[in-house]
């Protein structure tokens, strides 16, 4: 249901509010969704807010409103930008819904007695704050620097909402605090600016490779497809021992940095960090997002592999840096019992802003099906390190995905 359904007398949204308990709830089972222990979907009694029973104390000092009063808007209105550069700069489905759930749980959560007081005892024209500005207040040289300014105003405020919310009401403390936690998580997905990010955002050709026959064959045609210059390289392979798979990454790491292209280790983040690529990808059996990021820390790329819409939100959630979207269509390098199909990658076009990169079974014979369901990415094995000519077969691909597929430099 739409919570913009307009104002009661009161100001708040014309619908029944859930009880804070519920409310919170709701936005702690998404996390616990994707790998944390199991959470009840019981409805749980709240508060009763219709009197001054929840009161902590019956006459808090008049100042306590104030600084409720002052924080509970900036809070809100940071919010407010948050949800804005998600929902028009990043067109994020998902980061934005989250947003705007977040700002009208927070908003709800002050009950009317409360919200009666903050106003009446709100002061603008005489709040001496008003006289203090920091010396880059108005600098915002780039949207980073905007993103980061609105969190930490979200941040500040929830903190003070909650410890002066425990000297009158401690159930309303416990909903800042539990907001607070809350848009940790959304914050992370807010601030992930890094060079490498930057380069992937670009990227539009992924391409799978294996460890070849013998060392001189993988560096021979490593040189010979980074030289075409896919936007990314990664290294699949469970036939070979770890120490030949590092060697081997660490060859494929070093050529590809050569040639501007991201290179990627699969299923094993510990390689990944040893051989200094670019990022890890893992699957759905494979180490959760964050259990990866443990390993392969801040900077590097994660991706992860998807089936179906309800893994690639999650993923998303997690924190995955991109995603891989298939099967497609069958493969020769992979088996699976499903396919998902061209059906799940305009569902994946149509609610994903992360990249994704469609995968499975394609090659240039099949690249239009993929590009009219909205996806502009595409990760290709066989297609590419199984032909003769690894430098043709790369331009062909760039050719059919079209010109925002070629390289583009960082001016």
């Amino acid at each position: 249901m739409n919570s913009d359904q307009g104002p009661c007398a009161s100001g708040r949204p014309a619908r029944d509010r859930p009880t804070i308990a519920h409310r919170f709830i709701g936005g702690v089972s998404i996390r616990r969704f994707i790998g944390g222990p199991h959470v009840s979907h019981r409805l749980v009694r709240g508060p009763d807010f219709s009197s001054d029973a929840f009161m902590n104390q019956p006459s808090p000092s008049p100042t306590v409103y104030r600084v409720l009063d002052a924080n509970y808007n900036r809070c809100l209105e940071g919010i407010r930008v948050l949800e804005d550069h998600a929902r028009f700069e990043r067109e994020d489905v998902g980061l934005a819904t989250e947003l705007k759930d977040l700002r009208h749980s927070i908003a709800t959560a002050v009950p009317d007695p409360i919200m009666t007081r903050l106003h009446a005892m709100r002061d603008s024209a005489g709040d001496i704050g008003r006289q203090i500005e920091a010396a880059d207040e108005y600098a915002r040289p780039d949207t980073l620097s905007l993103v980061r300014a609105n969190a930490a105003r979200v941040k500040q405020a929830l903190r003070t909402l909650e410890e002066y919310a425990k000297t009158i009401s401690s159930p309303l403390a416990h909903a800042f605090e539990a907001a607070r936690y809350r848009f940790y998580s959304l914050e992370m997905r807010l601030d992930r600016h890094s060079a490498r990010r930057a380069q992937l955002a670009r990227a539009q050709l992924y391409v799978l490779i294996d460890g070849a026959d013998n060392k001189e064959l993988f560096e021979q045609r490593v040189a010979s497809l980074a030289s075409a210059q896919p936007d990314v390289i990664q290294l699949r392979d469970k036939r070979l021992d770890d120490r030949t798979l590092l060697e081997r990454a660490k060859r494929l790491v070093t050529i590809a940095r050569e040639n501007g292209v991201l290179s990627i280790i699969n299923d094993r983040p510990d390689l990944c960090v040893l051989a200094d690529a670019d990022g890890v990808h893992v699957g759905q059996e494979e180490l959760h997002v964050a259990d990866a990021r443990r390993i392969v820390g801040p900077d590097r790329l994660i991706g992860v592999s998807t089936h179906a819409i309800a893994q690639a939100r999650a993923a998303v959630i997690e924190g995955a840096d991109y995603l891989g979207a298939g099967p497609t269509f069958s493969s020769g390098t992979k088996s699976f019992a499903a396919f998902p199909g061209i059906a799940y990658l305009a569902e994946v076009a149509q609610e994903i802003a992360v990249p994704a990169f469609a995968i499975g079974g394609i090659d240039s014979s099949n690249v239009a099906s993929v590009l009219a369901t909205g996806i502009t990415r595409v990760a290709v094995s066989g297609g590419v390190w199984r032909a003769t000519n690894l430098v043709t077969a790369v331009e062909q691909l760039r050719v059919q995905l079209g010109p925002a597929a070629r390289p583009q430099s960082d001016a």
